[in-house]
């Protein structure tokens, strides 16, 4: 498969005139080192995977910033010695773009880069592939086969079956990467609440469900989903703070960026059985509301997505903060679409009124309906929601 266009790549080139420093993180595999090297082929590129590259960096920093002087330096949290030489570097030549940093680990990157690099640097998040990207070049069409294979770049790239690759996937991030992150000892354990959590999709995080299932401490289970959000496997939808007078859920819901991942880590080895399986409707979630955020992403926002639910079983699926608006989108993995549809988005237009001007329902059909209360759209038609 030829390379395929990604959405961040304008702003990613645009940010390179404004900072000398752009920093790129993301899941492992999402793409990130394809997409730089794509948009900036004149740069040197390094990757700190690399132990020689890596060695020469710890051993003489600067002289390894002289060899790549204008460059895309690739898994920099693994040499975080190079960022405060980075930091005088670039002060003294004043260039924009002059360095490109990717990063798998959010908050290791995020970390150095505070401490070294800011104001000096702009930070973009690259996911896996949104449903625009692939949609158009891919021969997968249907809503589930896309839940059931996800959105990872090499899976299109080298036609790999789902099993194969989040097979390995998981192995090379439970072996590597979260030992990277946070020295755990019980791996097995580890993995056991990865896997609770893939059956928890889309439902409210019971921080102490999961201690008991696992056998392990609400303490380490907190620590444990920090690392899982960090390293971009999965992320905590919000509730929104306007209660409008009413009493309010205050836990998140847990979601997975990849549909895929989830689907390997339920079990779930083809797409007919996912069609009856029983977290489908939690998939559909997690897929529509992860595209979201990469829309927002790829245009170089922090994502202000939220869900909406009082104590008496009235919400939203996911509610968009955009200025002094909101919009709100129910979430429905049927294929047809029937009046239960509209009761959480007629209930909150009307405590909401005028700050919830333009609702949606995203559905598992392939029909577009312009409702008088709302707007209906169908799963591959999300760029229709006007963010």
């Amino acid at each position: 498969m030829v390379y395929i266009d990604r959405t961040l790549e304008n702003h990613l080139k645009l940010l390179a005139t404004k900072f000398p420093v752009i920093t790129l993180t993301g899941p492992r595999q999402s793409g990130k080192s394809t997409l730089v090297r794509h948009a900036f082929p004149e740069k040197q590129y390094v990757s700190c995977e690399d132990p020689d590259a890596r060695l020469f960096a710890v051993q003489d920093p600067r002289s390894f910033l002289d060899t790549y002087s204008s460059a895309i330096i690739d898994e920099a949290q693994k040499v975080p010695e190079i960022f405060s030489y980075i930091q005088t570097k670039v002060d003294f030549t004043d260039q924009p773009g002059q360095y490109i940093l990717t990063g798998s680990h959010d908050f290791l990157l995020l970390e150095q880069i505070s401490q070294s690099l800011a104001g000096r640097t702009a930070v973009l998040k690259l996911l896996p592939f949104s449903l625009t990207e692939i949609y158009p070049v891919s021969s997968v069409k249907t809503c589930e086969a896309y839940l059931y294979k996800g959105f990872y770049p090499r899976l299109y790239k080298m036609n790999i079956a789902p099993e194969h690759f989040y097979s390995s996937y998981v192995q090379t991030y439970i072996e590597r990467d979260v030992r990277l992150i946070k020295n755990i000892s019980d791996i097995g354990r580890f993995q056991l609440l990865l896997r609770m959590c893939a059956g928890r999709v889309g439902q409210l995080l019971n921080l102490s469900s999961l201690a008991n299932e696992c056998g392990i401490s609400h303490t380490t289970v907190k620590s444990w989903i920090a690392i899982l959000e960090a390293s971009y496997i999965i992320f905590l939808l919000r509730p929104h703070h306007i209660n409008f007078n009413k009493r309010l859920v205050k836990m998140p819901k847990l979601y997975f960026y990849d549909t895929g991942l989830a689907a390997y880590l339920l079990g779930i080895q083809s797409v007919e059985q996912l069609q009856t399986h029983y977290c489908k409707g939690g998939l559909f979630e997690s897929f529509i509301i992860s595209e979201i955020i990469k829309k927002t992403f790829n245009a170089g926002r922090e994502s202000k997505c939220y869900f909406w639910r009082d104590k008496n079983g009235n919400e939203i699926d996911c509610l968009i903060e955009k200025a002094d608006k909101m919009i709100p989108i129910e979430i429905k993995s049927g294929k047809t679409v029937t009046k239960e549809y509209f009761k959480g988005v007629d209930y909150y237009r009307k405590l909401a009124g005028e700050r919830a001007p333009h609702p949606y329902i995203v559905y598992g059909g392939d029909k577009e309906q312009a409702r008088k209360n709302c707007h209906v759209i169908p799963w591959h038609h999300l760029d229709k929601i006007n963010l």
